[in-house]
């Protein structure tokens, strides 16, 4: 399987940017990575219920098993960084949740370091793990905001993902 070469959003993505991304192209653990823009709006609607279907769902998508990250995972990153940071979001806290299981994401990078030739079939799933590391750590600038918050299990979850993180 060769990897689509991604087009990373930069540090300052925002909603505007989800259709700068060919997500028509990416993977997710379903198939096509199409549904995610979708699931992004549901986050940032203000509907409570709605949101926290849309993070389930995206969490199913992206980081399954709060360890299996994908192709689209490292795309995706930057989106769930900036929805943390709007106050009207309201899981925020389940988003900071996501993006510590996606920067914790070993998997496909431990089996290869025991089984060299785990490497060699899949070194897009390393690489992708690689990226999602990256762009969460890349996008770190946005702790000491949350930290600030009012919301205790926000900065609890902000906390714990920095330690993971920095």
């Amino acid at each position: 399987m060769t990897s689509t070469p991604v087009r990373e959003c930069g540090p300052a993505a925002t909603l505007h940017d989800v259709g700068r991304v060919p997500w028509h192209d990416l993977r997710d653990a379903t198939g096509s990575a199409a549904a995610i823009p979708l699931l992004l709006a549901a986050i940032a609607s203000g509907d409570d219920a709605a949101a926290r279907t849309g993070v389930d769902r995206l969490r199913h998508r992206i980081c399954q098993y709060g360890f299996v990250v994908v192709e689209a995972t490292p795309v995706t990153v930057p989106f769930l960084w900036h929805l943390a940071q709007r106050p009207q979001v309201t899981c925020r806290t389940q988003l900071l949740g996501l993006l510590r299981s996606i920067a914790g994401a070993r998997q496909w990078e431990t089996v290869a370091a025991a089984s060299p030739k785990v490497r060699r079939h899949h070194d897009d799933h390393i690489g992708w793990e690689s990226a999602a590391r990256r762009a969460v750590r890349d996008h770190g600038g946005a702790i000491p905001r949350l930290l600030a918050d009012r919301d205790a299990d926000l900065v609890r979850a902000a906390e714990e993902l920095a330690c993971l993180i920095f």
